[in-house]
């Protein structure tokens, strides 16, 4: 993707940008403190999501504090210097509508979708959560073994388990290879002050993005939020910069690799993986369609092979995964444990075919039209597009609209695709299986 397009969204901007496109309203403005705003006004939706997003994520952590991001997330629901988490909880069910929070690697976000006439109260709540945290010590305590709990549901499912363990043996030991929510031994080891050091340094306005689309008034919106900084105790004043994390150091290749891990389950997970592209890679668009075409829906040519033909595996699909320093590129599938071995090397072959032996028209309009349906669905879901507004503010610095991303498919040629099947193949591939012990063997498949 070329980098110029979109729309830019600096973190020095001193006027409100403001956009319009098959009439939704897109507005961004920095305000005093920097917190950045960013909307999108949608004509006739009687509702609004709201999210409140913090940048930084578990690959912003530093020893001492790794897993912290995730335990955040679980801890400011467990109250404020006003509210205790009974109050929280009551005051989400009266509001009627969804409230939730997510961490990624890049990123930690609290959120909610309620009507129009409830989005102020949404306002105070979840920035009473963002700004005032009590981050209560004995909370710490009790949530600690919940979010053991967590880790340990995850340990047991062999699809969670791959898709863990393999960044290391792509990107080796870069900070986008820790799992988010940290590992057993962080968890515990992690200290109460130590927490608190890393939420007092990263809940700040410099790092805040107030993301909302529906029945959102811009200006008044953000004439709430600097209330409610103020009420909450934040010192927000003119000329405070805003802050987006700083691009780290870039993505280096590993060998490929292989590794099992043994888990009491049925079937076996089987995870193909190579490096990919980042997010502001020209290719990118390319690599959409070859996952399509690769692993994107029942005529895709793994679903094809690997399930219709053979009927080797129930799940089967390919997907790509993008940061600002580089990406990853995987395939999967879920099989019974004798035909690991043969799932991986089916992988491994589908893709060569398409580098050496192209594609047909068909799979690539196919493509296409399954992408735009994407784009075009997605932005029916208000809070699909929430969640466009917060990443591209909070992560990527520029927000690219549906038309241009459907534009870019568009322009995407059959030579493009196979190119990119030839750049991947040509990448270090790692192998990753995850099942009962009668699959140990096939970790030595032809990949």
């Amino acid at each position: 993707m070329n980098q110029s397009l979109g729309i830019q969204l600096p973190v020095d901007a001193r006027e409100t940008i403001d956009y319009v496109e098959d009439n939704v309203r897109m507005q961004r403005s920095i305000l005093p403190g920097g917190i950045r705003v960013i909307t999108e006004t949608v004509p006739s939706y009687r509702s609004v999501s709201l999210g409140m997003w913090i940048g930084t994520g578990s690959r912003d952590e530093v020893e001492g504090t790794f897993g912290s991001t995730h335990f955040l997330e679980h801890l400011l629901f467990k109250g404020t210097a006003g509210r205790s988490s009974v109050e929280i909880a009551e005051r989400t069910d009266y509001l009627g509508g969804s409230f939730n929070a997510a961490t990624s690697k890049q990123y930690t976000y609290y959120y909610g979708h309620v009507f129009e006439e409830d989005l102020d109260n949404s306002i105070e709540l979840l920035m009473d959560m963002v700004i005032r945290a009590s981050l209560d010590e004995k909370d710490m305590e009790m949530e600690r073994g919940v979010i053991l709990e967590e880790l340990a549901m995850y340990n047991d499912d062999a699809s969670e388990v791959a898709s863990e363990k393999m960044p290391p043996l792509v990107f080796g030991d870069h900070p986008l290879s820790r799992p988010v929510g940290g590992t057993k031994e962080s968890v515990q080891a992690l200290e109460h002050a130590s927490l608190v050091e890393h939420y007092r340094k990263r809940y700040t306005p410099q790092e805040l993005v107030v993301a909302a689309a529906g029945a959102v008034d811009h200006e008044k919106l953000c004439e709430r939020v600097l209330y409610y900084a103020h009420l909450f105790g934040w010192n927000v004043e003119d000329g405070v910069a805003a802050k987006r994390s700083d691009i780290g150091h870039p993505l280096r290749a590993q060998d490929g690799s292989a590794q099992f891990y043994e888990r009491h389950v049925e079937q076996a997970s089987v995870l193909l993986s190579m490096p990919g592209v980042s997010l502001d890679d020209g290719r990118r668009s390319a690599l959409f369609s070859l996952s399509m075409i690769l692993g994107g829906g029942t005529s895709s040519r793994l679903f094809q092979k690997i399930r219709e033909e053979r009927g080797l595996a129930y799940t089967t699909y390919a997907y790509p995964i993008s940061y600002r320093e580089g990406g990853m590129f995987s395939l999967y599938g879920a099989c019974s444990p004798e035909n690991a071995g043969e799932v991986a090397t089916l992988m491994s072959q589908t893709l060569r075919e398409i580098a050496t032996e192209g594609i047909s028209a068909d799979e690539h309009e196919s493509a296409f039209r399954r992408i735009r349906a994407d784009l075009v669905f997605e932005g029916e879901r208000i809070s699909s597009r929430m969640s466009r507004l917060g990443t591209a503010d909070t992560v990527r610095g520029r927000y690219v609209t549906r038309n241009q991303l459907i534009e870019q498919a568009r322009n995407v040629t059959s030579d493009n695709i196979v190119e990119m099947a030839k750049f991947l193949i040509e990448q270090p591939r790692s192998l990753v299986i995850v099942g009962p012990d009668a699959a140990r063997k096939y970790i030595d498949a032809e990949i």
